[in-house]
């Protein structure tokens, strides 16, 4: 089964986006960017730093981003490096992450409902 542009516009997947997106960074902490990136991080699984630099490419890369999404807990080391064998870290977005990820997915499905009371700005 092939799905086309006209299927996906029937799903209407982006009609709430914005909404949605503003809710998500507002009630978590998040800006616009550090979101997409996780969302973006999520797609690839299992990643590592030169992953998240080449998936801000439309944004600047900024090591503060980098650095606030793992102190933050929205991304984790899954395998660590030992300098002999792993050259580098590998990371995935934590289970916090993958929580506002899923519900976004559901909200945007209209599975789960938010109040938008704090959007009058």
């Amino acid at each position: 089964m092939r799905i086309d542009a006209s299927d996906v516009k029937k799903l209407g997947l982006l009609k709430h986006y914005r909404i949605i997106r503003k809710w998500a960074c507002r009630n978590n902490d998040l800006n616009d960017a550090g979101l997409e990136l996780l969302i973006y991080l999520d797609c690839l699984d299992m990643f590592t730093k030169q992953d998240f630099k080449t998936g801000t490419f439309s944004y600047s890369w900024n090591n503060r981003r980098w650095n606030k999404l793992l102190k933050e807990d929205w991304i984790s080391v899954w395998r660590k490096r030992n300098r002999t064998t792993q050259k580098y870290h590998i990371y995935k977005v934590s289970f916090k992450g993958k929580q506002l990820i899923n519900r976004i997915y559901r909200i945007n499905h209209i599975k789960e409902k938010i109040t938008l009371i704090y959007f009058v700005s």
